[in-house]
């Protein structure tokens, strides 16, 4: 009589993939990363795909906010959100593809192990006269279940127990030579030992989330095997039962673990938005804040957003509520912000405006006496209605508000400048004046001494002699550097020249009559 040697392939556990740390990561890398995982296998990328997905839209984006903000721009669609969204309809669409081809095929598959189970329940219940007849067919039946893929997960168990229950039926039913049916049995204690060991070494695996599903490969791997030995089966099952337990115990305590930091991380996230709310509050309740204060909430803004990134995942039932609760809190300070600094640049910009207006006002004036300075058309009256205009050009600067810093100094040395240039054209204008008025009175002087002789010119050579010599020692005294004195030490120094021209014709007439 042969016996069956009821055998499985011992299968090495599929590696699952590590979880990659994205907190450091652009959203353009992120995009790069998800379009490599749509090359893969989708079915076994899926917490890869999820953990890249949570962390794209948890991504950095508030100083982007904040300049479209502060650049009075009109926010627009986000490009690398809506490549984002095409790459997971992708991910997607895949997946429904894979599952559907995989369903199918776990259907198939159930209704050919079912079939299966039919055969092999018969022959399990059949009576013991042919039963070494159908050794082959059992054989059979054992082959071809081994080449029929996964099935359903809800219909696992229940294969198995059946598959197991109709073979141990059937060959608790076969009597057949005992050095046969223990050579089967050795070779399954060998192999079942091999998955014991297999078991125990995981125990040193760090990774305690690869471990567990390596354990579980191991657990299907132990269902397909045939039995051992009575005297030995219970023994054999405790040690493999002990290393999964320490397995199971350590991923147990590893999601413990995991659970409570996310519930740290929760609390950490709602302490942060707490201390938003807070900074919000005059918001709320209408408030008034000056542009210091709202630079000094910016800067705390901004520094709980750079702590709210360095903290991990809060529990998956929390963690997208408490982000958006977050993401409305910050929203609604810059939404506040923008408008608080698109009043004062709008206010800017019209002062701004009305300041470049006096300007051009002020330039006309100073274009005007330029004119009728060198034609000689300008009179007092003309003047004085001029100097009154420009005078009222000056005050009405005053009673603009300020406009933005970068243009506060370039506006106002213009206005300056040109006023400055209007009264030095009216002061070279009266300069002009005294100078010919002073020139007439000379002229008068001179001719009343040429009247009175050689002996008046002289008396009026003497007189101006001796207030050349007073202006020219007055002019010492003028020790101070400053724009005032300055200013002085120059007005001395014309009249003194003056007075040495006036001084030089008077010689020359009398060197004339002598």
């Amino acid at each position: 009589m042969a016996y069956a040697c009821i055998c499985h392939f011992f299968v090495v556990p599929l590696q699952p993939q590590r979880l990659i740390n994205y907190m450091a990561t652009t959203r353009q890398e992120l995009i790069e990363e998800l379009k490599g995982l749509l090359e893969q296998d989708v079915m076994a990328v899926k917490e890869q795909v999820d953990h890249i997905k949570t962390q794209f839209y948890t991504a950095a984006q508030e100083p982007a906010e904040e300049l479209a903000a502060e650049e009075n721009e009109t926010p627009q669609q986000d490009p690398l959100e809506e490549q984002f969204k095409q790459l997971l309809a992708q991910y997607k669409a895949k997946r429904a593809e894979v599952a559907a081809v995989v369903a199918k095929e776990q259907a198939d598959n159930l209704a050919r192990k079912q079939a299966i189970l039919e055969k092999m329940k018969t022959l399990a219940e059949g009576e013991t006269d042919g039963v070494m007849a159908n050794l082959q067919s059992m054989r059979d039946l054992q082959a071809e279940w081994k080449t029929i893929g996964d099935v359903p997960a809800p219909n696992v168990q229940e294969l198995r127990k059946a598959y197991q229950r109709y073979q141990e039926q059937f060959y608790d039913l076969v009597k057949i030579n005992i050095e046969l049916r223990d050579l089967d049995f050795k070779k399954n204690l060998e192999m079942k030992t091999l998955l014991c060991e297999a078991a125990e070494r995981l125990q040193n695996n760090e990774n305690i989330v690869e471990a567990s599903r390596a354990l579980q490969q191991l657990h299907d791997e132990w269902a397909e095997i045939g039995p051992v030995a009575r005297e030995l089966r219970e023994d054999l099952w405790n040690r493999f039962k002990e290393a999964s337990t320490i397995i199971n115990k350590k991923h147990q305590a590893y999601f413990d673990e995991l659970h409570a930091k996310e519930q740290e991380n929760l609390e950490r996230k709602r302490a942060i938005i707490e201390q938003l709310k807070a900074i919000n509050e005059p918001l709320v309740n209408g408030q008034p804040i000056n542009a210091k204060e709202w630079e000094e909430r910016t800067e705390k803004i901004q520094a709980l957003q750079n702590e709210w990134r360095t903290i991990g995942f809060a529990p998956k039932k929390f963690n997208q509520s408490v982000y958006d609760e977050y993401r409305a809190e910050c929203d609604r300070f810059f939404h506040e912000k923008t408008a608080y600094f698109k009043e004062i640049r709008d206010a800017f910009n019209g002062n701004l405006k009305r300041k470049r207006s006096l300007i051009e006002q002020a330039k006309a004036i100073v274009e005007e006496a330029k004119a009728k300075t060198e034609s000689g058309e300008l009179t007092r009256d003309k003047w004085a209605e001029m100097t009154s205009d420009m005078q009222a050009l000056q005050a009405e600067w005053k009673t603009v508000g300020t406009v933005a810093r970068r243009y506060s100094n370039e506006v106002w040395n213009q206005f300056s400048e040109t006023c400055d240039a209007f009264f030095n054209i009216k002061r070279e204008a009266a300069k002009e004046e005294r100078i010919k008025a002073k020139g007439e009175r000379v002229a008068k002087a001179v001719k009343a001494a040429t009247n009175q002789g050689a002996d008046g010119l002289r008396r009026m050579r003497d007189r101006l002699q001796q207030e050349i010599k007073t202006a020219e020692n007055n002019i010492l005294f003028f020790t101070a550097k400053s724009k005032t004195a300055n200013k002085l030490v120059d007005s001395m120094q014309k009249k003194i020249d003056e007075l040495k021209k006036q001084l030089e014709d008077i010689q020359q007439k009398l060197d004339a009559e002598e």
